[in-house]
């Protein structure tokens, strides 16, 4: 972790190096944080490219913080893939209840002006848009880890846990919250392996971790972005 220092603000980011990068560029989200993502440079070039940004970050900063949760209208954001988006709150009488779209930079919510517990019927409807996402884009992360791993679920199923974002039962059926998918994919790969070594190992012994490191060497860093983490 590096920082620089910009007026009176600290402004502290990652910093990854890849060999297959032709340019250098900087993205913030609500877990990650400021990650630049670059060729090979030193820290001093590393530090002034995003003292160069410096505004722009602070400002997009400012974006993902997180925001107490309350009534849901135009204005608010909700996170997805770790990043939160704007919401457009629009009423349509053709809609039965609320329906959630994404775009890709914010969401719209229809939703029926005669519902009576309008914050409900939206949290429903993001509900019905956060589980069929989890399915969408979280399964075929699983796939990829099983190929990586060897480690098949018997089952995988896509619940709502209140306590843990994921299990592993004894029969070997993992299942993910599917809240889940509000994380970026970091740490959604972390949950999946996390799950897939309890297919071998089901407690947390050092040998379950030694199993986890095969796959995530930075799985402590992870981990303790993950635990105690509420949406």
């Amino acid at each position: 972790m590096l920082t620089i220092k910009y007026g009176t603000k600290d402004i502290s980011f990652n910093h990854i190096v890849s060999n297959e990068l032709k340019n250098a560029y900087i993205t913030v989200g609500f877990y990650d944080g400021v990650i630049l993502k670059s060729p090979p440079i030193d820290e001093e070039k590393a530090r002034e490219l995003i003292h160069k940004k410096a505004f722009w970050i602070i400002q997009k900063l400012k974006l993902v913080e997180k925001i107490p949760q309350g009534e849901i209208k135009t204005g608010s954001r909700m996170l997805y893939l770790g990043k939160r988006y704007y919401i457009s709150i629009i009423e349509d009488n053709s809609i039965k209840k609320a329906i959630v779209a994404f775009n890709h930079s914010k969401f719209t919510v229809k939703i029926n002006p005669n519902m009576k517990n309008t914050n409900k019927v939206i949290n429903d409807a993001f509900e019905v848009f956060t589980r069929n996402k989890a399915t969408e884009k979280i399964k075929p992360r699983v796939k990829k880890w099983c190929d990586i791993t060897n480690l098949k679920p018997a089952d995988l199923k896509f619940r709502k846990l209140n306590k843990r974002w994921g299990s592993c039962a004894s029969n070997n059926e993992i299942i993910i919250n599917f809240d889940a998918v509000k994380l970026p994919f970091t740490l959604i790969d972390y949950i999946v392996v996390h799950e897939l070594s309890h297919i071998k190992i089901k407690d947390h012994s050092k040998k379950f971790w030694e199993l986890v490191r095969k796959f995530m060497p930075d799985y402590k860093e992870l981990d303790s972005r993950i635990t105690g983490m509420k949406l």
